[in-house]
């Protein structure tokens, strides 16, 4: 992570947790949203209420006409024991939200949210003198993907350009700073080109703001190829992206943690910063009263088996886990060792969809030298 005279108390403080423990993110958003069964009428509200399209689905919306349930599922993470919450912008780009008719909103849902999660911290770091409550800007991946055509009969097509991700992720990242969260949380990506849009956006808007807060990247692993959805292994992604310094980088979504554990282990070895782990509560399965298999019970003890083997210093819940969850991983992994940073050496890193390393080392493949 880059450091410099722009950098917030809050991010210090930050790292100074690292340093000491591993930190607790929250969990899923989405879930939490569904056991409220909501309608039309409440994603709506009085605001949005002749708006011509359907709303409902449209979580982020919630900041703004059900704010009442956003914030009492932050403070319900943090009275779980997690040290950050996502704010409720995972779709929150102008590029998503143009699916309802609301991409003109956008900026408005992101400032919302993240002032909406701020004053949760803040309440509640004032009934609970002692903890350190923080506010991650969430930056979903967008619904589209700047590497590979939808349409197979033209494999050169794009339904999304460079520019157009970077102006959309510009918006919102300068919206969350604006609604004051501690650190940006570029996630579940499945693109790399799509991350390095947000990437791009993310550091102009720090150069306007005067400013620079900590930004956590995760990928998702698709599936048990070990591959991002456009292609990349994991160490190939992290040589990618490892030139943007970021506080942490790690893996959530799509996987359990039992299945996530060689993709984490992998980006334990190689990532000379902090690495994170927010794992699905398993697989899905719609019996479920969380629509996953695995219980609280489950899910902390496999993260616990993980941090015990030294990946992690940050752990968090995807898709199905609930403050439940997130309780019994708090305390699962009170007294577990953060990870620590190792120090790779010197090389050079290149990345397509696998990785290139040239150490200088005599079994590095080196290019012969060709005769005059």
């Amino acid at each position: 992570m880059k450091t410099d005279a722009g950098t917030t108390e809050a991010s210090k403080r930050l790292l100074e947790l690292l340093g000491e423990r591993i930190v607790l993110l929250d969990g899923a958003m989405g879930t939490m949203i569904q056991r409220h069964d909501l309608g039309e009428e409440d994603f709506r509200g009085e605001e949005f209420s002749g708006h011509p399209s359907d709303l409902k689905g449209n979580n982020d919306l919630l900041s703004v006409t059900r704010p009442d349930i956003i914030y009492e599922i932050h403070r319900s993470y943090f009275e779980a024991g997690c040290d950050i919450v996502e704010t409720n912008t995972f779709s929150s780009t102008s590029i998503a939200q143009a699916d309802y008719g609301l991409e003109r909103r956008a900026a408005t849902l992101n400032l919302e949210s993240a002032r909406l999660a701020k004053r949760a911290a803040l309440d509640f770091m004032e009934s609970h003198p002692g903890r350190t409550c923080f506010v991650a800007g969430a930056m979903g991946p967008t619904n589209k993907t700047a590497s590979m055509s939808p349409d197979v009969g033209d494999p050169a097509y794009r339904a999304v350009t460079f520019d157009e991700l970077a102006d959309a992720y510009y918006e919102q990242a300068g919206a969350l700073v604006e609604g004051g969260v501690d650190m940006l949380v570029p996630e579940t990506v499945f693109d790399t080109l799509n991350l390095k849009a947000a990437l791009f956006a993310i550091e102009k808007v720090f150069e306007s703001a005067g400013k620079r807060l900590p930004v956590m990247i995760s990928v998702t692993i698709t599936d048990r190829s070990g591959r991002t959805l456009s292609g990349q292994t994991v160490e190939a992604f992290w040589n990618s992206v490892r030139h943007s310094k970021p506080v942490s980088v790690g893996i959530n979504c799509a996987l359990g943690a039992r299945d996530m554990r060689p993709y984490v282990e992998e980006l334990s070895r190689i990532a000379d910063c902090f690495v994170s782990c927010y794992p699905n509560a398993g697989l899905p399965n719609p019996l479920s009263e969380t629509g996953y298999d695995e219980t609280p019970e489950i899910t902390s003890s496999v993260l616990l088996e993980l941090a015990q083997s030294g990946f992690l210093n940050i752990v968090g819940g995807c898709c199905g886990t609930t403050p439940q969850h997130m309780r019994a991983v708090a305390e699962k992994l009170r007294d577990a060792e953060p990870r620590r940073i190792p120090s790779p050496p010197p090389a050079t890193r290149l990345s397509g969809l696998e990785p290139l390393t040239i150490t200088g080392e005599p079994s590095t493949p080196r290019v012969p030298r060709l005769s005059g």
